[in-house]
């Protein structure tokens, strides 16, 4: 294992997007020591921003090649297992292993590295419904195959909206490794929220380009739409964020109309955020570089994590190490 020079650490960022975790992991004195993404898009975002270039297919690299790291970061995408071949061992009355549970999914190749570099700590980030997918299965096996590999596992649903003005729920996942912390570790999710509390107000731009405000067309679809769910009672439909309240979530579908979060303009249609209004919405700094399309951007963002909250939580999982 790799040694932590006067309190600073080394961490490897695993579906880093555009790096938001690295941001994150940095701002609590971490060394980024590795990073694989396998979007083009996002690989261009973060090698503007951090020079460096991601590798790719995650599926494809060997565990061994990976450099020695304190703490794995990764945020996984929440797939369900294909439970089969386990079955059939259960019927046999053989354990099955995270490499049976796990197989076909990248949540395999995240136990894979872990099995292979042993890393002090490991913190993983998922949406909210990742406890209740395929009937709560999911993370069951992720739990399990977590602890097979010797780590002692805590995790919480944690809101971004105590740093940001947005309402964003994401489950997290923390491991510290039994062998390296011989005493059992105390670990909670401290959350030191921001104040005073963000609202919408504070991340809007003063000047605007006019393309962001809707036209004519969506917007009378977007009422059209919002009525014909209100009428068969379902909550669909166009959100107008409060300025001086939160937005909803936002996701990467934002790019399409912008509808969970509009801005009202006075005299004319509402518009959506800009690009960096996003960035700020996941409390990215304003140093940070958007080098893509809109198009692109919105995606980013909106697969994107609470920067200032992950922090919050590196510095956590930081005192411990020390």
């Amino acid at each position: 294992m790799s040694k932590m020079k006067n309190g600073k650490y080394t961490f490897i960022d695993l579906f880093a997007g555009i790096g938001g975790m690295r941001i994150a992991f940095e701002s609590a004195g971490g060394k980024c020591v590795y990073t694989n993404e396998w979007n083009k898009y996002s690989q261009k975002t973060y090698f503007d921003n951090f020079g460096d270039m991601p590798a790719g297919d995650i599926t494809k690299v060997d565990a061994k090649t990976i450099p020695d790291h304190d703490i794995l970061v990764a945020g996984f995408p929440c797939q369900p297992f294909s439970i089969a071949g386990v079955s059939k061992k259960n019927s046999l009355g053989r354990l099955t292993g995270f490499e049976d549970k796990t197989q076909g999914t990248l949540f395999f190749d995240v136990c894979r590295i872990i099995k292979e570099k042993h890393p002090k700590a490991f913190m993983l980030e998922n949406v909210k419904n990742l406890c209740s997918h395929d009937h709560g299965n999911t993370f069951k096996v992720i739990q399990e195959s977590l602890n097979e590999l010797d780590y002692d596992i805590f995790y919480q649903v944690l809101d971004g909206q105590n740093f940001v003005p947005q309402h964003r729920e994401r489950i997290l996942i923390v491991g510290f490794n039994r062998k390296y912390f011989k005493n059992k570790v105390d670990f909670k999710f401290t959350i030191t929220p921001k104040k005073p509390k963000p609202v919408m107000r504070d991340i809007l731009e003063k000047k605007l380009d006019p393309k962001y405000t809707l036209s004519d067309k969506l917007w009378t679809y977007l009422q059209a739409y919002a009525a014909k769910h209100k009428a068969a009672g379902n909550g669909f439909g166009y959100g107008i964020a409060l300025l001086d309240g939160i937005s909803r979530t936002l996701s990467a579908r934002y790019y399409k109309d912008g509808s969970e979060i509009l801005i009202a303009q006075k005299d004319k249609n509402p518009r959506r955020l800009t690009p960096r209004e996003c960035a700020r919405l996941q409390g990215f700094p304003d140093s940070f570089k958007i080098t893509v399309s809109d198009c692109q951007a919105y995606k980013q963002f909106g697969n994107s994590v609470v920067v200032p909250l992950m922090a919050n939580v590196a510095k956590l999982i930081v005192e411990k190490l020390n």
